[in-house]
């Protein structure tokens, strides 16, 4: 680390590294699930209830696009928070990403 000698000048960093790491983090992001040929759509159906607390409807609506489609945006928000859900879903052995919206 560089010392500051008596009477020099030293800069700020700059406010638009500042903002754009604010901006960055303000981006949303997808929990994305992905098709894979062991789960059952009932257990993913379960894990999709289980995880984020949505209603059977909705849980089957979402699996039924993993199945046919091969992909699946199932929730959309901060990126910390899409991090935690991709673990859980992990722990429930489910294919999952998360990618910026």
């Amino acid at each position: 680390m560089d010392r500051v000698r008596a009477g020099e000048t030293v800069e700020a960093p700059a406010r638009e590294s500042r903002t754009e790491s604010r901006a960055e983090r303000a981006t949303p992001w997808n929990v994305v699930v992905h098709n894979d040929p062991v789960n059952l759509m009932s257990y993913v159906t379960l894990v999709l209830r289980r995880v984020f607390g949505y209603p059977e409807a909705r849980a089957r609506k979402l699996m039924l696009e993993v199945h046919r489609r091969g992909r699946s945006v199932v929730w959309t928000g901060e990126r910390e928070r899409a991090e935690l859900y991709v673990q859980q879903l992990h722990q429930h052995l489910l294919l999952a990403t998360i990618e910026r919206a």
